[in-house]
Parts: structure tokens; sequence; C-alpha cells
């Protein structure tokens, strides 16, 4: 299918962008998974006071994580959404507005996220050595503040992202249909996080969105206008 622009030298170098942008989203991912989940076990600290203790001993650590996998994740889902949309505009216009300004929202709160958490942290980890419950206190509501900025009660934002550009794709007969069913797993999978019973499902979709992410870059890095 062909697409306006698609010769173009300013089109391949979106695309190109786009491609890297998709593959260092799933590095930072990679790098996040093990850090927060193995090296300092932030879901498993459950006492308070223990998790403030963490959060002090890790500061630096944890910043520059944050950092790497929210915001530097951020502004590369910016990239993807830019080079996206210039790539299914033609073939499926409407859904590929609706997926660029869901992606551009799903950035926003991202960046919102880790900049209340980073800040937050940098905030308690300073009182708690004077006033250790009132940090204790503080961090409880700036926690949840950031964690609903970054979707932890349900991954809404990313999940219908990823499932209006699968749709536009497998419409517009772009990229391999394996690909767009996965997305659409993958968005329904987040989509159904929301729901509390099925809450477990944002795991599935922060692994099975790593393969997305992989899979896309490299597709998104070959040469041409279209990708069957």
């Amino acid at each position: 299918m062909g697409h306006t622009g698609a010769g173009s030298p300013g089109f391949a170098r979106m695309q190109k962008a786009g491609g890297i942008a998709a593959l260092s989203i799933a590095a930072a991912y990679l790098a996040a998974i093990p850090y927060f989940l193995v090296i300092v076990d932030y879901p498993g600290v459950i006492d308070p006071v223990q998790k403030l203790i963490m959060l002090r001993d890790n500061y630096t650590s944890m910043y520059l994580m944050h950092l790497f996998s929210f915001e530097f994740v951020a502004f590369a889902l910016i990239v993807v959404t830019l080079a996206l949309y210039q790539r299914l505009k033609d073939g499926s216009p409407t859904m590929a507005r609706l997926a660029a300004v869901v992606g551009f929202i799903w950035a926003g709160l991202l960046l919102a996220s880790v900049m209340v958490f980073n800040y937050g942290m940098g905030i308690v980890v300073q009182l708690y050595a004077t006033k250790p419950d009132q940090a204790v206190a503080a961090w409880q509501v700036i926690e949840s503040v950031a964690m609903a900025l970054g979707s932890s009660g349900g991954e809404v934002p990313g999940g219908i992202w990823i499932l209006l550009l699968s749709a536009a794709a497998l419409g517009a007969r772009l990229f391999p249909s394996a690909l767009n069913w996965l997305g659409i797993v993958i968005g329904v999978a987040g989509i159904l996080s929301a729901v509390p019973a099925l809450n477990a499902l944002g795991v599935v979709f922060g692994l099975l969105q790593i393969l997305w992410f992989v899979w896309l870059g490299v597709l998104m890095l070959r040469r041409g206008t279209a990708i069957a």
C-alpha cells in the first residue's frame, strides 16, 4: 500500500527514529524488571517504614532508574507514536489520529508519574532523618498518586494505544498479521487489567509489550514503505 511521502528521506528518517525508540523502550523495560523486582524488590516491601528505609538506602539508583525506565520511555513513546501515525494515517486515518492522541496522553501520564515519584522521594528521604512518622505518612500519599499516574491500577492508556494501533495496522494491511493480533491481545489485556479481579493481566500486558516493541522496532528499521 502506498503512502503519501513514503519514499521521501523525511519519512525514512522518522521510521528509523521510531524503530530505534521502540527498541529502546524494550531495553528500558528489560533493565527495569530485574532492578525493581530483584535488586530492590520494591513491590515486595509492604511495611511503610521498611519502604522508607529502602528508598533512603537506594535513593540514587532508584532515582536514575525511574528516569531511565519511565521518563526516557515517555519521550521514546512520543517518537514511536509520531512514526506510527506517519505510517498509518493514509490507510486508517481515524484510528491513526485516535491512537496518536492516546499515545501522547500515555506519555504525559508517565512523565507526570516519574516526576511526582522522584521529587516526592527526595522530600521524604530528607524528612525521614528528622521526622520519620511524617515521612512515612507523606510517602503513602505521594506513592499512591505516582502509581496511579503510572497506570498501576490498570494499564488502560497503554492498552487502548496498542489496541488502536494494531487494529489500524490490521485494517490497512501493514506489518505482519501475527504482530497485529499480538497487539490486539496485549491491548485487551491492558484494558481488562483495570478490573480489580483481573489486575494480574497487567503483568501479561507488560511482558508481552516488550516482545511487541522489539518486533515493531525491527520492522520499522527495515527499508521500504510497506511491510508484509
